[in-house]
């Protein structure tokens, strides 16, 4: 299934677009990575062997299912597992096959901005959990979860997996997190992945594969702007570079100019000068340590109740509450 895009939702890619190639430096958002293509290719970056992230995060869940439900089960209250990100739920299965074999009342609630990820999702648990009371919400996160306010009371769980809180700046996150805690209610509860700071070279081998699907997966950004944009990139012109700075925990992508060239986007009715190797940032990965972590939580209105490590202590899942 392709995304059906709207007028408007192509008005506000081509705005952010013009946005970003007009800065100095230029950037892309990497939210938009993810159309039916981007989403093919992000499965196939978490079979990698050099992508650790979902492996750590899988043997969490599956080694700490019974815990997680202890921490975050009301008591005989049904509550709402609301999922930001959910791309195929992979790692998530782990959670609601084990919750349904418990017998936990609970609906399962992915929020998610590609509707083709969703659907994909859909199917795959309309075949392997019938049982499971489902309702995908496609969209923002905020907008999804200020809705489903409005018409639901239960207690909330809210997953974020995959390290999705990295894709934020220190200040984007700390926002991100404001406002999650503003909307929901005391003693509700959060899992937030975490990568964690480690070996230099382990994490950033993670983000420039050997096989090149994590050089494909950001050059899928410049097709989605000539198919959808009417652009006129040529993809042989640019390359993939990644980069990790152990000292500030940022893994940095960029996509070069491997030579002097204008970009023309037809949508926006005008070219974009490219100068011999400059660059589009394209998107951070931060790494955290505990301490930070901590801080995150405190200062947005949390507590920190578990921190759940996978056996290399790689990642973290964090569960918090709201106070």
């Amino acid at each position: 299934m392709i995304d059906q895009l709207t007028e408007k939702d192509i008005d506000v890619f081509a705005s952010d677009v013009e946005k970003g190639l007009s800065a100095k430096p230029k950037y892309l958002s990497s939210k938009y990575f993810y159309d039916s293509t981007g989403d093919d290719l992000f499965r196939e970056i978490m079979k990698l062997p050099e992508y650790y992230l979902t492996k750590c995060e899988y043997e969490i869940l599956t080694t700490n299912r019974q815990k997680i439900l202890g921490i975050i089960k009301p008591k005989d209250q049904e509550f709402d597992l609301i999922e930001f990100g959910a791309g195929d739920g992979f790692k998530t299965k782990v959670l609601l096959k084990y919750f349904l074999a418990k017998e936990v009342d609970f609906k399962y609630m992915p929020i998610d901005i590609s509707e083709n990820a969703l659907e994909i999702l859909r199917s795959g648990l309309i075949k392997t959990l019938p049982d499971l009371k489902y309702k995908p919400l496609q969209g923002e996160y905020f907008s999804a979860l200020e809705s489903l306010n409005k018409i639901d009371s239960c207690n909330k769980v809210i997953l974020f997996l995959g390290s999705n809180i990295g894709n934020f700046s220190w200040t984007e996150a700390n926002g991100f997190l404001s406002r999650l805690s503003d909307l929901l209610n005391n003693g509700d509860k959060v899992i937030i992945g975490f990568d964690l700071k480690k070996d230099p070279e382990v994490i950033r081998k993670a983000y420039d594969d050997s096989s090149g699907v994590t050089r494909a997966f950001n050059l899928n950004l410049l097709t989605r702007i000539n198919n959808e944009l009417d652009g006129n990139f040529d993809l042989t012109n640019f390359k993939h570079y990644a980069t990790y700075n152990p000292q500030s925990g940022e893994a940095r992508s960029f996509l070069v100019s491997k030579k002097k060239q204008d970009v023309r986007i037809g949508k926006l009715d005008r070219s974009f000068h490219f100068d011999l190797w400059e660059s589009i940032y394209m998107e951070v990965s931060q790494k955290y340590d505990v301490e930070t972590i901590n801080e995150l939580a405190i200062g947005n209105g949390f507590r920190v109740l578990d921190n759940l490590f996978d056996c290399k202590h790689y990642f973290v899942n964090s569960v918090w509450e709201k106070e």
